[in-house]
């Protein structure tokens, strides 16, 4: 390690820059994981001879996801400012990184389940219908159960990427790790605390792919 690190100053900083991070991650995942799961469901069951058809419900919801997703996070972010700023009065610090983190991931675990659904076999659903469920006990009862193993791996590759929106945003000045690495490591040549910084959110990354692929195991259908 760098004998110039001070890491009796830095480990606190570090162990701050980590709450913020999973606080960032939390919030975003909480709010994308319910607006992203009835953005999906509704793009799905509003598709052409699906059992709730709807073409303008269907074409909004498309046109905004295929509006939304392609842009970069970096510029999505920037883009946004004006919108932040009115929201929580400002566009810097972990607050102002959570509205465009949100509506990001929100839009990213729409399509995830959307295409999920999409694969389930057709001939479950007729079946519940047949047997007189209504179209939410389908919903509810059908479509999320027998798609729960894969949309715990969707949701695991959605929390894997807000911990990288959470990096990025920390050119923002918005806190967490990617805020840290860059004050105290890239900003001052001191590549022991990128290094290290990285190794954190590595851990984490690993934390949470072990955790849903073990969650997925118990519910995947075979």
């Amino acid at each position: 390690m760098n004998r110039e690190t001070n890491w009796d100053y830095l480990l606190p900083q570090l162990w701050e820059a980590f709450g913020d991070t999973v606080y960032m991650v939390s919030v975003t995942l909480l709010i994308s994981g319910v607006v992203g799961l009835a953005m999906g469901l509704a793009i799905y069951v509003t598709r052409r001879g699906n059992f709730l058809q709807n073409r303008t419900v269907f074409a909004v919801l498309n046109v905004v996801i295929n509006t939304i997703r392609p842009i970069p996070f970096v510029i999505f972010v920037f883009a946004v400012g004006p919108v932040v700023l009115w929201l929580v009065g400002r566009t810097i610090g972990t607050e102002a990184a959570i509205p465009p983190m949100a509506v990001m991931a929100s839009v990213a675990f729409a399509r995830l389940v959307e295409q999920n659904l999409v694969a389930l076999d057709p001939g479950v659903i007729e079946a519940a219908r047949a047997m007189g469920a209504s179209r939410w006990r389908v919903i509810w009862s059908v479509l999320i159960p027998e798609a729960l193993g894969p949309l715990i791996l969707a949701f695991t590759f959605l929390t894997i990427a807000v911990i990288d929106m959470s990096a990025i945003v920390g050119m923002i000045g918005a806190g967490g790790l990617g805020d840290f690495a860059i004050r105290h490591g890239y900003q001052r040549f001191n590549w022991d605390v990128v290094l290290v910084t990285v190794a954190v959110i590595v851990v984490m990354v690993q934390a949470v792919q072990l955790l849903g692929n073990a969650l997925a195991r118990r519910f995947l259908r075979r």
